[in-house]
C-alpha cells in the first residue's frame, strides 16, 4: 500500500514526523507493506510551485496511492487564490470529493476533562454548507454588491444530504445504534429542511437504529450538559466543524482528537489533524502530535473496513491503545497536557509502546 503525506505547514513537519515514526512500527509489527511518499504542499509548494496544491498531487493522490496523511496548513496566512494561495484541505476534500469528516470525541478518565462519559463521532459534511470556496460550480459562493454589503451563498444538496445521512447510520450499526441529526430548521426552512428530508428517509431503511432531530443551538448547550448520551451525530458542513471542536475540547483537547476525510464509493481516505497549523510554536519541537497519530491510525482502521483487511483495522486499533497507554503516564505527555516531553520524543514513546504490546501479545 502507497500512502502520500504533506507535511504542510507551521507543526505540520514535526507532528508529520512523529505521527510516520509510528505507523512505520505498525508497519512493522503488522507487516502492513506500506510505503510513503512525500508531496510538497502549503507554503512550500507556493515556493516551488507558485501555488499551494497542484492539480497533479490531487490526481495522483487520486489514482496511485491507497491513503493521504496531510498535515496542518496555514491557509488564513496564505495569498489569494488568484495568486496561488489554494485551500489545501479544502482542495483535497472538493478535488478527491471526500465528503464523510468522521470526528470521535472521547473522555479519558485518566485525563482532565468537562464531559465525563462523552464518546461519540460526528459524521461532518465537507464538501458543500457554507463554506464558499466549495459551493459553487465556478467562483466563490461569497460576493459584494457594494463596498459596504457582504453576502454569502449555503448550498445543500440531497446527494450530498443522503450520503452523509447514510454513512452516519452505518457507523451507529457498528456502535450503540443511536443517531441524532443537527439543525437549524426553524430558521433555515428550505436548506435545513432539505437535509433533514434526506436524514429521515435514510432513517427508514435503518429502523433498528434510534433517532433524534436537534437544533444545533441546543445541542450546544445539550453537548456540555449531557455529553454521555449521544452516539453518532450527523451534520451539515458548518454545525459539524464547530461542534466537533468544542465536543473534542471538552473531552479533553483539541490535540488529542483524530480526524479523516473519506469517500466510501471510491475508497479514498485522508488522515488529517483537527487543529491548525499553530505558528507560534512552529519549529519548537513541543506540539503534542496526538491528533495527527489518532487519524493515521483512523485511516488504515477505515481502510481495512473497506477492503476487510484485518491487519489494517488491527493496525489503526493497536496504535490508538499505544497512544492512551502513553498519556496515561503523566511524565509520558506532552506539554499541552502538563508534561514535558517534545514532539519527537512523544512519537518514539508511542512507537516504542505499540513494539511494546506485540512482545505482551
Amino acid at each position: 500500500m502507497r500512502i502520500m503525506t504533506l507535511p504542510c505547514d507551521g507543526i505540520g513537519p514535526e507532528i508529520m514526523a512523529a505521527t510516520l515514526e509510528v505507523v512505520e512500527a505498525a508497519n512493522q509489527r503488522f507487516g502492513l507493506g506500506l510505503s510513503f511518499h512525500e508531496e510538497e504542499s502549503g507554503f512550500s509548494s507556493l515556493r516551488t510551485h507558485g501555488i499551494t496544491l497542484r492539480e497533479e498531487v490531487l490526481e495522483r493522490a487520486r489514482t496511485e496511492f491507497d491513503g493521504v496523511i496531510l498535515g496542518t496548513q496555514s491557509h488564513m496566512d496564505y495569498p489569494p487564490v488568484a495568486e496561488g494561495g489554494r485551500n489545501v484541505s479544502a482542495g483535497f476534500r472538493i478535488g478527491l470529493d471526500l465528503y464523510a469528516n468522521v470526528r470521535p470525541a472521547r473522555s479519558r478518565a485518566f485525563l482532565p476533562n468537562k464531559a465525563a462519559g462523552m464518546d461519540l463521532v460526528i459524521m461532518r459534511e465537507a464538501t458543500e454548507g457554507f463554506y464558499p470556496d466549495r459551493n459553487m460550480y465556478r467562483g466563490v459562493g461569497e460576493m459584494m454588491p457594494d463596498p459596504d454589503m457582504a453576502l454569502s451563498v449555503r448550498k445543500i444538496t440531497r446527494h450530498g444530504s443522503l450520503r452523509i445521512c447514510r454513512e452516519a447510520f452505518k457507523l451507529a450499526m457498528q456502535r450503540k445504534r443511536k443517531v441524532a441529526a443537527i439543525h437549524k430548521a426553524n430558521s433555515f426552512l428550505m436548506t435545513d429542511g432539505l437535509f433533514l428530508e434526506c436524514f429521515r428517509e435514510v432513517a427508514k431503511e435503518y429502523p433498528e437504529v434510534e433517532t433524534e432531530e436537534l437544533i444545533v443551538d441546543a445541542f450546544a448547550a445539550l453537548l456540555v450538559r449531557q455529553p454521555e448520551k449521544y452516539d453518532v451525530v450527523v451534520a451539515t458542513n458548518f454545525y459539524g466543524d464547530i461542534l466537533s471542536d468544542l465536543a473534542s475540547e471538552l473531552s479533553g483537547s483539541l490535540g488529542l482528537a483524530g480526524s479523516i476525510n473519506a469517500n466510501a464509493e471510491t475508497g479514498l481516505c485522508c488522515a488529517q489533524a483537527q487543529h491548525g497549523s499553530a505558528p507560534d510554536i512552529a519549529g519548537k519541537n513541543v506540539a503534542n502530535p496526538t491528533s495527527l497519530i489518532l487519524s493515521a491510525a483512523m485511516m488504515l482502521s477505515w481502510l481495512g473496513e473497506q477492503r476487510g483487511e484485518a491487519r489494517l483495522m488491527e493496525a489503526g486499533q493497536a496504535i490508538a491503545t499505544a497512544v492512551d497507554t502513553v498519556i496515561d503516564t503523566p511524565a509520558n505527555r506532552t506539554r499541552d497536557l502538563g508534561g514535558t516531553v517534545n514532539t519527537d520524543a512523544f512519537g518514539t514513546l508511542v512507537a516504542q509502546q505499540l513494539m511494546a504490546d506485540a512482545v505482551a501479545a
